[in-house]
């Protein structure tokens, strides 16, 4: 459960930094896509890190904001780098 919550969450985080920053924006499709993929990635890291301390399938509510936010920020971080590679591809 945990992993669908990354996506979604990196989903949503990859169109908001999208829409932050305007010269990396992919479009809607790009955005979604590179923030699940992102999303996934970030959720992922963050479970190795913390060795599976911050779990949202456990029902604690800390978990759950951690998926969130790890999510929303592999996301978007994601989001970034793929728009500067494209950026720089485009020149």
């Amino acid at each position: 459960m945990e992993i669908l919550i990354s996506l979604i969450s990196g989903a949503v985080g990859g169109n908001i930094a999208g829409g932050l920053l305007k010269n990396l924006n992919l479009g809607v499709l790009g955005n979604s896509l590179a923030g699940i993929v992102g999303g996934g990635i970030g959720g992922q890291i963050l479970g190795a890190v913390t060795g599976g301390a911050v779990d949202g399938a456990g029902g604690d509510i800390s978990g759950l904001i951690g998926q969130i936010a790890s999510g929303g920020v592999g996301g978007g971080i994601l989001l970034a780098v793929v728009g500067v590679i494209k950026k720089m591809i485009a020149k």
